[in-house]
């Protein structure tokens, strides 16, 4: 993981020649996201180096489980990674540039924002094995393209093209593969730039609508959002607005 000095940070898995996720990299995942935790960023990127996002899990992981005991105990731990990275209180982008399975695309899905390369494909393929996406990936493709393309593309374990999840709302913005690394960082350059606070609250709101829906977003936002006035980003927004015009502020993440 390396930060900048506006508070970018861009967390890298380089792990070849498939970026498979074993119990090593679970071990360097988490504590990247602990650093995250204790210090946390203004925006987060995650992106992989290589042919690939990722090939999957590597299988030697779930052969050496013993009993569902043992398997549960280790679903546990992989679920806990996506968890933690859906609670951060800033910004989250996924840049997805090539194949991405299963663990992979279910933490792109506990990003805030999924972008892909037009030569990006996706694919919960874990029923190869006879087992079904642990990390997620089922629910959160569910809350962003509905139970029936959810239970599709889990239940045939194919690969969809980046332009087709765009149709389906699972992929945010497909951008053109020449380009796409330093496009996808310019994208959380810019919202690492941003009221960083207020980006939070927007995450609290949503958090609030997908536990209990509009009602329960509405008897919350007012709360939320009248807490920023606690922030020196607001207040120094509204200054900028009345003396400068709008879009000239310049936000500390404070």
């Amino acid at each position: 993981m390396e930060r900048d000095a506006a508070g970018l940070a861009v967390l890298t898995v380089d792990a070849p020649p498939l970026n498979l996720y074993t119990a090593e990299l679970q071990d360097l995942l988490g504590a990247a996201v602990d650093d995250l935790a204790e210090r946390p960023a203004r925006a987060l990127l995650v992106r992989a180096e290589g042919r690939v996002v990722s090939g999957g899990v590597d299988v030697n992981l779930f052969a050496a489980q013993r009993d569902a005991d043992e398997a549960k105990a280790l679903f546990d731990d992989m679920l806990d990674l996506p968890e933690r990275i859906a609670e951060l209180p800033f910004p989250t982008v996924f840049a997805a540039h090539g194949l991405c399975l299963t663990w992979a695309f279910e933490v792109a899905l506990a990003c805030d924002v999924l972008l892909a390369s037009e030569r990006a494909s996706f694919g919960l393929v874990e029923r190869v094995i006879g087992l079904t996406p642990t990390m997620g990936g089922t629910q959160r493709l569910a809350a962003r393209a509905g139970v029936g393309r959810a239970k599709e593309l889990v239940m045939t374990g194919e690969r969809y093209g980046a332009a087709e999840l765009e149709r389906w709302n699972v992929v945010n913005r497909v951008l053109p593969h020449e380009g796409f690394d330093d496009a996808a960082l310019r994208f959380t350059q810019d919202l690492a730039a941003g009221p960083t606070r207020a980006h939070a609250a927007t995450k609290r709101v949503l958090a609030h609508f997908e536990s209990g829906g509009v009602a329960e977003a509405t008897a919350h936002v007012t709360g939320i959002a009248a807490e920023l006035f606690d922030t020196e980003d607001l207040r120094g927004g509204v200054r900028s607005f009345l003396t400068d015009g709008p879009g000239k502020a310049l936000f500390s993440g404070r």
